[in-house]
């Protein structure tokens, strides 16, 4: 037992205000160094690599600029070619049938000089006749040098140069085809000039850049359209496995690497830079480190700080519990003005507020006890009052079922109908609901309208044509039934025969329901409308004999009060009348969107 006790009494030593305070702060300190080194760590990491890629991005569009441009010489060099005098000329003679001498040949390695002059990159240019004969360089080999698949390129490009790849005859040259065409022939083909190109001469970096630092750990591999090497600076097998891969991260063995490709629009070649990952992110171990030593410097701090911080703040509040405790033993009892004098204005404010505690709890007492005797006084006048209601209805359930035993079935819908409208109109002046749906309403007024065509018997045809899309709207209840009595009484027993009441709900605009009572009665002429519609807004004496001013008037107010924008366009109450024809009464309400519910 005696342990259980010393067990008890270190939990209460632990799960204290100031260890409270501590391991708070503390552990608030931890979390939220830890989560803003996290997102310290994360976004420097992604700007680190979005630098990279972004500086490999740069390099990749200039290094395919430079790569266009070489491209766009070795085109520019060919074209002057096809298009010299001379070639035209030794080309149209041979598509003419006669054959070119040794001296007219000879005179192409001048031509040929001349032009490989303009560039270093052109080991050497070849000219071949439309049969597939060799002109230049001078030989007598009959051997077709170029293959029906790259002479079927050149005829495609109509003219213009195509970018053959790797030649497979030659190693380290790249190989191009143009086909001429004969300018005093009607441009038809004459021939085709076969251009090598020494593969360094497609190097981007060089010899000077390659021994850059910065430079040092990208890569750049060049492919033609078919995906074979021209400049790689990593092995054949390791570009193949580049060139098969996508994303902007690629492997190459077990090495992670950022890729950046361009496509050059001249040749239809591929361009790809690469950099290993760690070298584009190599200051994220440092950073990595600086925020460790930094949470952990300012964790310590911050321990210090809080266990000082909630030294000074509970010290006081613990004499004050000593001064309190007295309290819980020997009752509520002032502390004496001059025994603690705190040194902090909280602790002061405390204690004072301790004492006007002490001083008003028996008065706080005497007015709840006071509060409840009226609560329950209140509660018992309500039960009374809810007593009458229910023996109302009670009653009429009776006389109901007495009349269904007697097979009056015409007199028990009669007087369930008028069992149901007291309901609705006992609960609505309880105050239960200020809002309804449009079909309660019509229910409502549908009852009143089989107690009436009982009393009225065949002077009375009634009927209701409502949207169903509109009737759960909600609507002040109790707004509809009396313009249904307004019809009846002004309308209906105005005329002599059978009079009729209809009320219809429709929707004629987006967002608005329309409400109309219509009757068939003598109707009014203008002043009789006019002066109607002064009693409804209240310019008028209410007319005591019928009360149907005061009723009207009441809808009206309350319209105005739940839809004042609605009212206010339309005027409330809108009344159609004519002499002889009859009375329209509607009103506009909004109908609520999608999800709104009943206020």
């Amino acid at each position: 037992m005696r342990k259980w006790a010393d067990r008890l009494i270190n939990m209460r030593e632990i799960n204290t205000l100031r260890n409270q305070i501590f391991v708070g702060f503390t552990l608030t300190m931890i979390l939220v160094l830890t989560f803003a080194g996290a997102f310290i760590y994360r976004e420097v990491s992604v700007l680190l690599r979005q630098s990279a890629a972004k500086h490999i991005q740069q390099t990749a569009i200039q290094a395919n600029g430079r790569l266009d441009a070489l491209l766009k010489q070795i085109d520019s060099l060919t074209t002057q070619v096809s298009a010299d005098s001379y070639v035209q000329k030794l080309l149209l003679k041979e598509v003419q049938g006669m054959p070119s001498n040794f001296n007219e040949r000879q005179s192409l390695l001048q031509i040929a000089n001349n032009y490989m002059a303009y560039s270093s990159g052109i080991s050497s240019l070849e000219l071949y006749t439309l049969d597939n004969r060799r002109l230049f360089p001078l030989d007598d080999s009959s051997i077709n040098r170029i293959s029906g698949e790259e002479l079927a390129a050149a005829n495609d490009q109509k003219g213009r140069i195509a970018w053959i790849g790797m030649d497979s005859r030659v190693p380290d040259t790249v190989l191009a085809i143009r086909r001429i065409n004969l300018m005093d022939n009607s441009y038809l083909p004459g021939g085709y000039l076969v251009v090598h190109i020494n593969r360094e001469y497609f190097d981007m970096y060089g010899p000077e850049a390659k021994n850059d630092p910065a430079r040092s750990r990208e890569f750049m591999l060049l492919s033609d359209s078919e995906g074979n090497p021209i400049i790689s600076d990593i092995d054949d097998e390791a570009a193949q496995s580049v060139l098969a891969q996508a994303g902007s991260t690629v492997m190459i063995g077990q090495e992670r690497m950022l890729a950046v490709r361009q496509h050059s629009d001249v040749a239809g070649w591929r361009l790809v830079l690469l950099m290993p990952v760690e070298a584009a992110t190599e200051g994220i171990s440092v950073l990595r480190t600086a925020i460790y030593v930094s949470i952990g410097i300012a964790a310590f701090a911050f321990l210090l700080l809080t266990l000082l911080l909630s030294t000074m703040i509970t010290r006081p509040i613990q004499r004050l519990r000593r001064s309190m405790r007295g309290a819980k033993f020997g009752g509520l009892r002032l502390i004496p003005a001059g025994r603690n004098r705190f040194r902090t204005l909280e602790i002061n404010e405390l204690n004072n507020t301790y004492n006007q505690m002490v001083t008003h709890m028996n008065e706080l007492i005497q007015v709840v006890y006071e509060k409840e005797i009226t609560q329950s006084r209140t509660e018992l006048k309500a039960l009374q009052a809810q007593i009458n209601p229910h023996f109302l209805f009670n009653t009429l359930e009776a006389f109901y079922w007495s009349l269904e035993e007697k097979e009056e079935s015409e007199l028990a819908r009669t007087i369930l109908a008028m069992s149901g409208l007291f309901r609705y109109v006992i609960g609505s002046a309880a105050g239960n609901e200020e809002r309804v749906t449009i079909r309660d309403e019509l229910e409502h007024a549908q009852r009143y309208l089989q107690i009436m065509k009982m009393r009225l018997v065949d002077r009375l045809n009634w009927s209701i044509d409502a949207d169903e899309r509109l009737l759960q709207t909600p609507i002040p209840k109790l707004i509809i039934q009396p313009l249904v009595e307004n019809a009846i009484l002004h309308g209906v027993e105005s005329r002599i025969g059978p009079g009729s009441v209809t009320i219809r709900v429709f929707s004629a605009r987006p967002g608005i329901a329309t409400i109309a009572v219509i009757d068939d009665g003598l109707g009014m002429d203008e002043e009789t409308l006019s002066l109607l519609m002064q009693s409804i807004e209240g310019a008028a004496s209410q007319d005591p004999k019928n009360g149907a001013g005061v009723a009207m008037s009441n809808v009206q107010r309350r319209l105005r009060l739940y839809y004042p924008n609605t009212a206010e366009r339309a005027g409330g109450l809108q009344i159609d009348s004519k002499a002889g024809a009859g009375t329209t009464v509607s009103f506009e309400i909004t109908i609520p969107s999608e999800g709104d519910e009943l206020s």
